[in-house]
């Protein structure tokens, strides 16, 4: 991991030191707080209408219809944002030729691959950590169920780092920023409606299906369900495209 820490460090400072980071910080925040207003709001709604009628309020579950729907709302601006996010890590490295400077420092391939792909990803945790104040204020005025809420942000970390890890991989390939996003959110849109086929095929080829679904898995988390299979599968996901990077870095070594 020689070189991890002084490439991690860079990436950071670039991340921060661009305005276009906090404008998406921003961006994400408003969206999400608006969807967590909302589903809020629609709780606090159905709960004044439950105290005129039990069968209602039998149905009532803060879980299902603020936790829930929160998480797998936060899922929707990921996918938005991850794109813009990660698009200039090797594109803009490669367009202005420090791409080919940073091969001949002492510094491995998987080293730097790791380094910017943990910085992306502290920086998402960042962010992330801006909705904690909304699920805090919402847990002293309700009984909030917090293995839910952790799961569910777990969940959201996993999902963030797949979707980080497939961004990665379009930017280097390719010079342009603008065609790096497009590719990683045209892919990851791919990942998310593949499982919206499975009633038009086979039960087998279905399960199949629905198992490369990236947001299936997001599921069981959002509903305080940690399953290992879950988790497997964002980490084959992760550490796949993180792979394939490693060989699109290669091959321009081979180039020259």
């Amino acid at each position: 991991m020689k070189g991890f820490a002084a490439v991690y460090r860079k990436e950071l400072y670039a991340l921060f030191a661009s305005p276009i980071f906090y404008v998406i910080g921003l961006t994400f925040l408003i969206i999400s707080g608006y969807f967590f207003y909302n589903s809020v709001a629609y709780y606090n709604l159905l709960s004044f209408q439950a105290g005129q009628n039990p069968l209602l309020a039998e149905q009532l579950s803060l879980e299902k219809m603020v936790i829930r729907p929160f998480f797998l709302d936060l899922s929707i601006v990921l996918l938005l944002i991850c794109p813009l996010i990660t698009m200039r890590l090797y594109a803009e490295e490669h367009k202005t030729g420090t791409l080919e400077l940073l091969f001949t420092y002492p510094v491995a391939d998987r080293s730097a691959l790791l380094a910017k792909f943990g910085a992306v990803v502290t920086a998402l945790v960042i962010v992330l950590a801006g909705t904690l104040p909304g699920i805090a204020l919402l847990s002293t005025i309700s009984s909030l169920n917090w293995q839910v809420v952790l799961c569910g942000y777990l969940g959201i970390f996993f999902l963030g780092g797949a979707f980080i890890s497939l961004g990665i991989f379009t930017s280097a390939m390719t010079q342009n920023q603008i065609i790096a996003a497009v590719l990683s959110f045209g892919s990851l849109l791919m990942f998310w409606v593949i499982g919206w086929s499975k009633s038009l095929v086979d039960p087998a080829t279905g399960g199949l299906i629905e198992y490369l679904s990236i947001t299936s898995h997001l599921d069981s988390f959002a509903k305080g369900v940690l399953d290992s299979r879950d988790v497997v599968y964002y980490v084959i996901f992760t550490s796949f495209f993180l792979f394939l990077t490693l060989r699109q870095l290669e091959s321009y070594r081979w180039k020259g």
